[in-house]
C-alpha cells in the first residue's frame, strides 16, 4: 500500500521511469500526487486580489495503478 512520503517509481504515461515522493493520497479515487510529476498549467482569470490574472503550475494526481513503491 503506498502512503504519504513513500519513494515511487512511475510505470507509465509522460513521466515513465521517473521518481518521486508521495505528498497526498486520495484512497476513495485511488490516486496520489508526486512531487514534480504530472504537472499543468492553470491559467487564473483577473480578479480582485489578483488584477492581472496569472499562470500557476500545478501537481495532478495518478492512479495508484501506474506507481511502485521503491
Amino acid at each position: 500500500m503506498i502512503k504519504k512520503g513513500d519513494k515511487v517509481l512511475i510505470l507509465s504515461g509522460n513521466y515513465k521511469k521517473n521518481t518521486g515522493i508521495v505528498l497526498k493520497v486520495f484512497l476513495k479515487k485511488n490516486k496520489a500526487i508526486i512531487e514534480g510529476i504530472n504537472i499543468v498549467k492553470k491559467h487564473i482569470k483577473p480578479s480582485s486580489e489578483k488584477p492581472k490574472g496569472e499562470i500557476i503550475k500545478k501537481e495532478l494526481p495518478i492512479h495508484l495503478s501506474n506507481l511502485k513503491k521503491i
